[in-house]
Formats: structure tokens, C-alpha cells, sequence
């Protein structure tokens, strides 16, 4: 068995997406830091701003992913402060020019309520000007449900182990859409182990988001765009900025 499974998987399924850095590279060249990255992970975006001069706080629930992402700055000698908590309940003391929400991460926090509560958060966190851009994607991309295919399987090898996850179906739940994935890992003696994890991500428009935003004291800026590619749809990246 493998220490830490959840960061595991977690770098299976997204360590190798990379598609959306440039976006978070530019944002943070043109706004400065500290950068405050939520939902950071295992440190796949913090990481890299961090290595290009940036100071940047990687928040995310999770404590597992925390630490290894603490131990993956330090290892590298890299200025990022790693932080365990929730982003719609935030009070870290400090103050940025930047805020990011890759992924879909602001669709994992329990619908308009908690969007509403992560927006007023990150508001509190930004300094006069500063801005907060929060990555929206959906599954279907304008392809009906049954119609939508799923990406190839992420494999990863880790001290022995192969780890391979693959998205099975991507089922339409209304206010929600839900991803399963299969999960198989095969241990250094070829016992293979395997699960179904499912995520559902609320659906959640970039113009009610940017409604959602204005009406918490943001001003709109013009969204940005992160292209679809072979295993990963694309996404709108809503920019949001402090007054």
C-alpha cells in the first residue's frame, strides 16, 4: 500500500494537465504576487508560478495534499506557502494581487451558496485592483450527454505500484454533472486492487458567475479561454477584479 493515496491520485488524474499554465503564468507576471492558488493540490500550478520568481499560498481542503506540497517546495527550495482549509471560510492575514481557481474547482463547493461565500473570501484577500480568475468547464462542451466521450486513462508508476485512471461516463444530473472514474492500482507483486470514484461538479454558467461576482462588489473583466485538447475539455476562465 502506498502512503498517502489521496495525493496519489490526486497527482494520476491531474498532475499531467498543463494546458491552462501559460493563463496563470501571464496573470501572475502582469499582477504580481504573493498569488494565492486555491485548490492547489499536490503544487501543479503553485509549483510552477513558484519557479518562476513568484511568492505564492496554496490553499487547499485536503491536508494530505498540503503536506506534500510543503515537501515539494521546500525539497525545491521554491516560496510557497502551503495552507490546509477552506477557501469559503479564509482568513489568512495576508494580502494578493492574484487569485486562482484552475480546474473546476470553484464547481466543488456546494452551488451558489458556497460560490457566493468563496467569492466574498478571496475579496477580503485581494488587494485594490487585484484580481481573482476562476476556471469553468463543462463536460459536454456543447456535445449532448450521450453523445460525450471520455479522455484516455492517466497511468502513473509510484515506488512499484501502476496506477491508472480512467473516466468511464459523464452523466448530466441537472444542477450538477457527475464524472466517474475507474481506478486500478497493481502492487510490485501484481495484486491489483480497483474502485469507482465519482465527482460531481455543479453547473454554473461564466455569465452567472461573473453575475455571482458583481454582486459581491467585483468588477467584470473580459473572460479568457483555455483550449480543449485530446484528454481534457477546455475551459472559461472568468476574471473578476477587486475595487
Amino acid at each position: 500500500m502506498i502512503a498517502g493515496w489521496s495525493a496519489v491520485w490526486h497527482d494520476v488524474e491531474c498532475a499531467s494537465y498543463g494546458t491552462d499554465l501559460p493563463l496563470w503564468r501571464e496573470l501572475a507576471a502582469d499582477r504580481g504576487g504573493p498569488v494565492l492558488d486555491v485548490g492547489c493540490g499536490t503544487g501543479r500550478v503553485a509549483l510552477d508560478l513558484a519557479a518562476r520568481g513568484h511568492e505564492v499560498v496554496g490553499l487547499d481542503a485536503d491536508p494530505e495534499l498540503i503536506q506534500l506540497l510543503g515537501n515539494r517546495a521546500r525539497e525545491r527550495s521554491l516560496p510557497v506557502r502551503a495552507v490546509a482549509g477552506d477557501v469559503r471560510s479564509l482568513d489568512l492575514g495576508s494580502s494578493h494581487g492574484l487569485a486562482i481557481l484552475p480546474m473546476q474547482v470553484a464547481q466543488l463547493l456546494g452551488g451558489e451558496p458556497g460560490r457566493a461565500a468563496m467569492l466574498r473570501s478571496i475579496l477580503r484577500h485581494l488587494h485594490p485592483g487585484g484580481l481573482v480568475a476562476i476556471a469553468l468547464a463543462d463536460p459536454f462542451d456543447g456535445v449532448p450527454a450521450g453523445e460525450a466521450l471520455p479522455p484516455l486513462p492517466d497511468i502513473v508508476e509510484e515506488d512499484g505500484w501502476v496506477l491508472s485512471s480512467t473516466p468511464v461516463a459523464v452523466r448530466d444530473e441537472g444542477d450538477g454533472v457527475a464524472i466517474d472514474r475507474h481506478r486500478q492500482a497493481v502492487s510490485p507483486e501484481g495484486e491489483l486492487t480497483e474502485e469507482v470514484a465519482t465527482i460531481v461538479l455543479d453547473t454554473v454558467s461564466p455569465g452567472s458567475l461573473e453575475a455571482e461576482g458583481l454582486a459581491v462588489g467585483f468588477h467584470v473583466q473580459s473572460a479568457r479561454t483555455v483550449p480543449h485538447t485530446r484528454d481534457y475539455v477546455g475551459s472559461t476562465v472568468v476574471v473578476l477584479e477587486a475595487p
